[in-house]
């Protein structure tokens, strides 16, 4: 009974907490230059997908380095149905989260039997080889890719508001939206068996748990996430190229879950600020270095990297975990 008028609260406690975030963005978005609020749809939509690789490494227990190969298969399904079907943009971004769960179904079918390294490996190959396909295929765009044209801003939010407050209010809800839905899905019966399944296998099999059909589930799940947000950052850039979406990003989204907390759906906030902040934190550097090409174009992923190696040895379960022990041992 306490369980259940605890989760409630935390419950209720989310419904007001998530309109009120909501309001204040927004709000902040009047307040901030053009840059700024170009950044903070780019924070939203690596909050997508950063909650994409939570649900599925954090809860299920299954390691993917491929999401960024998910995100274009969302990216080039919205756009492929705006240019052909005609959709509004709403239906479009439904359009990539249905095609990338689709995929993702299909992938983990066959992932469900793979563990560890092996999945790692098999995700991995798909990030390389996945968006290289659209050179092969012209009515995906090859290299030049496919214009994605959500439109102008709704005449009613005045002259003033611009196509950036545009892709910032809709990234900025898609995120609120998944953040919210995630909560709820991470505390109902779905939720406690990945928790289940990612513990101990054997003993959620014995539990009366259908392992397999839960990691299929999950990776469905995880895959439509990252298909919305390929959407949405396809949006950002008015873009869908598979330069867009290369390897890197898939390790970008990994070490942005794991600076959240890989268990920790607020924490996706602060991977995706760093996230958004590694390329003015690199250009800086560049600048100091000398600003060759050659340093410029290879800084990101180095610095990436280095991040992820600090926050695996020194607080693999996030920031947010260390800052609730320090708390708990000082009271």
């Amino acid at each position: 009974m306490r369980n259940f008028l605890g989760h409630s609260s935390r419950r209720l406690k989310a419904a007001i907490a998530f309109p009120l975030i909501g309001l204040a963005l927004f709000l902040l978005s009047n307040r901030v230059d053009e840059l700024r609020v170009y950044q903070g749809a780019n924070v939203a939509v690596f909050v997508v997908a950063i909650i994409s690789i939570i649900l599925l490494t954090g809860y299920s227990g299954q390691i993917s380095l491929g999401h960024g190969a998910l995100m274009a298969v969302g990216a080039y399904a919205a756009v492929l149905s705006q240019i052909y079907w005609h959709l509004p943009v709403i239906l479009t971004f439904f359009v990539a989260v249905l095609a990338a769960a689709g995929f993702g179904a299909i992938l983990g079918s066959a992932a469900g039997r793979l563990t560890g390294p092996y999945l790692a490996g098999t995700t991995l190959a798909l990030a390389v080889g996945l968006p290289s396909l659209a050179n092969q295929f012209g009515f995906l765009g090859g290299e030049q890719g496919l214009n994605y044209d959500v439109g102008l801003p709704p005449a009613w939010l005045g002259a003033d508001f611009t196509q950036y407050k545009w892709f910032f209010w809709i990234s900025g809800l898609a995120a609120l939206i998944i953040t919210w839905l995630s909560f709820n899905l991470l505390g109902s019966h779905y939720g406690r068996n990945w928790r289940a399944l990612r513990s101990n296998p054997t003993a959620a099999a014995l539990m009366g748990i259908h392992v397999g059909r839960s990691k299929v589930l999950a990776f469905t799940v995880s895959s439509g996430l990252a298909g919305l947000a390929g959407a949405l950052l396809a949006m950002t850039i008015s873009l869908v190229t598979p330069s867009a979406f290369p390897t890197s990003l898939s390790f970008s989204i990994v070490t942005g879950a794991v600076l959240a907390g890989v268990t920790l759906l607020t924490g996706s906030i602060v991977g995706a600020v760093v996230l958004v902040a590694i390329p003015e934190i690199t250009g800086a550097l560049a600048t100091h270095l000398g600003g060759s090409e050659k340093v410029t174009s290879n800084l990101p992923g180095l610095l990436t990297s280095v991040l992820l190696i600090v926050a695996v040895l020194l607080f693999p379960n996030g920031p947010q975990a260390i800052m609730k022990r320090t708390r708990k041992s000082s009271q």
